[in-house]
């Protein structure tokens, strides 16, 4: 586990169990799927452009796309690697993001209040995924 995406993966794994936030960035206060990500990647020593004032749900596929870019995302096909990010598709154009490790998701789940580890299921597995 020396690449960056691989401690990134490590880094949410220590985050499991911290609160939910909307807009949070701090897991001692607090996360969203997105502060998720972008705390992981700086615990792993990589800080990212981070899109500031974005909605908790309304933003369109191209512009959470251009976030990641932004950030030095890249999409990628084939196989997946540890600390992937995955953009999960929900109804009504309402998306979602987890960092993918070897058989498991860890994001920030609204509805539990906190950072879950669960297994990889069929949205996941269908969601679009970003590398650095």
């Amino acid at each position: 586990m020396d690449d960056l995406a691989a401690r990134a993966f490590a880094a949410a794994r220590t985050m499991v169990g911290a609160p939910f936030r909307p807009q949070g960035c701090d897991p001692a206060t607090g996360l969203d799927c997105a502060g998720l990500i972008w705390a992981a990647y700086a615990i792993a020593g990589r800080r990212l452009a981070r899109p500031a004032a974005y909605p908790l749900r309304g933003w369109p596929r191209w512009r959470i796309e251009a976030a990641l870019a932004d950030a030095g995302f890249v999409p990628v096909a084939g196989d997946a690697r540890a600390g992937d990010v995955a953009l999960i598709a929900h109804p009504a154009q309402q998306f979602h993001f987890g960092l993918l490790g070897p058989d498991s998701l860890i994001h920030a789940h609204a509805g539990l209040r906190q950072v879950v580890e669960t297994p990889i299921d069929a949205a996941v597995s269908a969601a679009a995924r970003w590398r650095i």
